[in-house]
């Protein structure tokens, strides 16, 4: 998925789309509906598919610390978008000269002037432009005016209640982690690369990848099982993300414990998938005490990967008789 970074390296080569707008946190469900109507429109007018994001999100740049906590950091956002197979990413820089933009002028400067828009999805609550004055009905306005085509989604439901990024953070917050990746349509994650740390852990017989995460907030805390790709394929283990108390920490990261683990992570990108929360995270009185704890975590964790396990054998052995699992057709 090809990347602009910014309204000025957008050039005559990126004229002609389809497009849709949004923050897009967390690709989600109502996402990818949102995307797969993209990809439909843009295969009909064999035109790229082109996604419009805003950095920092729009809440980020008004209710600074106080705006909602991130579901995905922007290069986690790039993955699931290309996951969706979209054709082009466009990151906008959102500032207060920009959003003080008048409706109008981002319709004929930046949609049509410079990326002569053929078509534009939008969601069905999208507003743009100083005070959010601009709304499905003056696009409407505009694609008549200017001979494009619109179209206006309708939100995704599951269970007659929407899927919105807020909702997976009540989710997260609730530690409903199943919830959350019905939401998602896959597992809550996270991504990021292994930073040297204070080596605590490996003095505690516990060696653990340091991920600096790079978010002012986080959607949830806690000790989880979890498993991960990374240069040395997909791993279980059990992970903090916090701020580490007993060692007064500040910075918020993920600490991930690798089972029975030799090889070296220092450098490398790891997607750390959250299976299952084992508890909050704590402080404790002494490091004696957290190594006892991190000892009965690895013990909990190790043992929700065995019965999950078993779970999933005996789910694939009900839907898929013992008579028939060595045979596939294309029915």
């Amino acid at each position: 998925m090809q990347l602009i970074r910014g309204l000025s390296n957008i050039s005559a080569q990126h004229r002609g789309c389809v497009l849709t707008i949004g923050n897009f946190d967390g690709v989600h469900q109502g996402h990818q509906a949102v995307l797969a109507q993209l990809k439909a429109k843009a295969a009909e007018l064999q035109l790229p598919a082109v996604v419009m994001v805003f950095e920092p999100q729009p809440l980020e740049l008004f209710a600074g610390a106080n705006a909602p906590a991130r579901l995905t950091r922007f290069r986690e956002k790039y993955h699931w978008l290309a996951q969706q197979g979209i054709d082009r990413m466009i990151c906008v820089r959102f500032d207060r000269a920009f959003a003080q933009q008048a409706p109008q002028q981002f319709i004929e400067q930046l949609l049509l002037d410079k990326l002569a828009v053929q078509h534009l999805i939008v969601g069905d609550d999208f507003c743009f432009g100083k005070n959010r004055a601009g709304n499905y009905a003056l696009l409407a306005k505009a694609a008549a005016e200017f001979g494009f085509g619109l179209t206006s989604t309708e939100s995704l439901r599951q269970q007659n209640q929407r899927v919105s990024s807020t909702l997976i953070r009540e989710a997260l917050a609730a530690n409903d982690l199943a919830g959350a990746a019905q939401m998602l349509g896959r597992p809550f994650s996270l991504m990021g690369r292994v930073r040297h740390g204070e080596k605590i852990g490996r003095q505690l017989g516990f060696p653990t990848a340091n991920v600096w995460l790079y978010r002012q907030r986080l959607p949830l805390r806690g000790v989880f099982a979890v498993d991960a790709d990374t240069p040395y394929g997909r791993l279980q283990g059990v992970a903090n993300i916090g701020c580490r108390p007993t060692l007064q920490g500040k910075q918020e990261q993920l600490e991930v414990h690798f089972f029975a683990f030799q090889g070296d992570l220092y450098g490398a990108q790891l997607h750390v998938r959250l299976c299952h929360k084992l508890r909050a995270e704590q402080q404790f009185s002494s490091l004696a005490a957290l190594q006892d704890q991190i000892q009965r975590d690895v013990a909990a964790a190790q043992h929700y990967f065995r019965h999950a396990q078993v779970a999933t054998n005996h789910d694939l052995a009900q839907a898929w008789p013992a008579s028939q699992q060595t045979e596939q057709t294309d029915e």
